[in-house]
């Protein structure tokens, strides 16, 4: 009876001893796999900065201060950058923390007055940082209330939402064409007229009835190469009739910005 006792103490001693051992060991392993052994982090999935400027505004640019780091910290700096959804870190071993970052998907640079802002899928805000590439993406001009608009803040006005409609409907319609869809010019709430890139003639769109008028477009810019040359040669393209299309031959349209 004695022995049966003795034997279940020292199981138990055993198994608190084991189970110590075990979380001395995870404790440890986590110290010397961030605290102490940081000696690089590499970044990847971005697009809009490169590696170098997001560490740098997370103050992880100098190895010589990776001590004490832990992922958490390294998360928590990585997503205070305006330009990040979500970051996730891992610790990769070799030394090496590994960061994939999950950018915000920006839909347009807006130009307000004398000052420049990105404008995300979901109508934030965001500062336009020195050296972040965005040759890719349309400016939005002369927009309504530009006194309402700020940086790290939602702003999403009537002609916003349109402008973002023919984003959409050009991309949908002819990806190449998305690609040189340059400018988005609002006239603060007047007739719209895009630019494209290699286009000599403005495009006044109107209002309304975006896609079938796109749709237009894209098909007057698959003519033959006669018929075509008369489309480049004139001096703006107008899609504010229903069913057609006119094309200027003067500089007069009408317009003003």
């Amino acid at each position: 009876m004695k022995s049966e006792r003795t034997s279940k103490i020292l199981g138990l001693a055993l198994f608190v001893v084991l189970i110590g051992w075990i979380l001395f060991l995870s404790i440890v392993s986590e110290r010397k796999g961030v605290d102490e052994q940081v000696k690089l982090i590499k970044i990847t999935g971005n697009t809009l900065l490169n590696e170098n400027d997001y560490l740098v505004f997370a103050k992880l640019s100098d190895a010589g201060a990776y001590k004490g780091l832990t992922l958490p910290v390294i998360k928590s700096r990585m997503e205070k950058h305006p330009y990040v959804q979500r970051a996730d870190v891992e610790f990769s071993g070799n030394n090496t923390v590994h960061i994939n970052l999950i950018e915000k998907k920006i839909k347009a640079v807006l130009i307000s007055k004398n000052e420049m802002f990105l404008s995300s899928d979901n109508f934030e805000i965001l500062p336009l940082i020195p050296y972040a590439k965005v040759s890719g993406f349309p400016v939005i001009s002369n927009l309504n209330n530009n006194e309402l608009l700020r940086k790290n803040e939602t702003f999403k006005t009537e002609g916003l939402v349109e402008a973002y409609k023919i984003i959409d409907a050009v991309g949908l319609i002819d990806a190449d064409l998305s690609k040189k869809l340059s400018e988005i010019n609002l006239r603060g709430g007047g007739d719209i007229i895009l630019l494209f890139s290699g286009l000599k003639p403005p495009v006044i769109l109107g209002k309304g009835d975006t896609a079938k008028k796109m749709v237009a477009f894209d098909q007057l810019l698959a003519l033959d190469s006669s018929q075509k040359d008369m489309v480049m040669n004139s001096s703006y393209i107008d899609l504010r009739f229903q069913d057609e299309i006119f094309l200027g031959n003067s500089d007069n349209t009408g317009l003003t910005e």
